[in-house]
């Protein structure tokens, strides 16, 4: 099992008429990705089957220039991730080589995928300042990388790191940065929603109104309109 047979496997699946559909969801800015036609609900079961990959093998996938590839090593991440009583040096490893190709990680899907198993879940119990210098970084994706990881930490009841990155990314320009924003913020005010009001109250001036939008989703419809949020009676 091996690199080259995962590749041929997305070969054998590949639809020339899907390439339009698929490439609608890369929005990275990498103008030598290419697109192959396969749509991710037949990516996922063939990336499923090779879970028993070497990292030696995903780094090889990482390095193709194919969206669809470089998905299947993501899925096989995070797969490998998941696994019970997994060795805490083989999820250090994980840990290692998403963080050394984040080059190649450079789409958002790429990032929600694969960050809270691979990133968020090895750092349970660890130092996570990792996630504030992620937060600094120049790659948008690495920022967003620092907040969905901790989705792990949020499906535990620990909002704080949740609340803290995103903070210090109320002004990110980038489109994607904000939607995790919204996305995670929404996701950690359900744990605790004085948090969620705590944080919006502190930005609502610098948050952009979209992001409000999605992070007050499933507020009540009084608090979302003293947010600015236009709401349907």
């Amino acid at each position: 099992m091996n690199a080259a047979d995962l590749i041929a496997a997305l070969e054998d699946a590949a639809d020339p008429k899907k390439i339009d559909y698929v490439a609608r969801f890369f929005q990275g800015d990498d103008p030598n990705t290419q697109i192959m036609g396969v749509p991710m609900p037949k990516v996922f079961p063939i990336a499923k089957a090779f879970v028993a990959l070497p990292l030696s093998e995903i780094d090889a996938l990482l390095d193709d220039p194919r969206y669809e590839v470089r998905m299947a090593a993501v899925y096989v991440m995070d797969f490998q991730a998941r696994k019970e009583r997994l060795p805490d040096e083989s999820r250090k490893a994980l840990f290692d080589l998403y963080l050394r190709r984040h080059d190649r990680l450079n789409n958002w899907d790429f990032v929600d995928h694969a960050a809270p198993q691979v990133i968020g879940e090895h750092l349970l119990d660890k130092d996570r300042s990792v996630l504030d210098h992620l937060a600094r970084s120049v790659n948008p994706h690495e920022r967003r990388t620092a907040l969905v990881s901790t989705f792990a930490f949020i499906r535990r009841g620990d909002v704080s790191d949740t609340f803290r990155i995103a903070g210090s990314l109320v002004d990110d320009e980038d489109t994607y940065v904000q939607k995790a924003i919204g996305s995670w913020t929404r996701k950690a005010g359900k744990k605790d929603p004085d948090a969620l009001l705590a944080f919006l109250m502190r930005h609502k001036d610098r948050l952009p109104k979209s992001t409000i939008a999605t992070s007050t989703k499933h507020l009540s419809s009084d608090q979302r309109e003293a947010f600015g949020v236009k709401v349907r009676r």
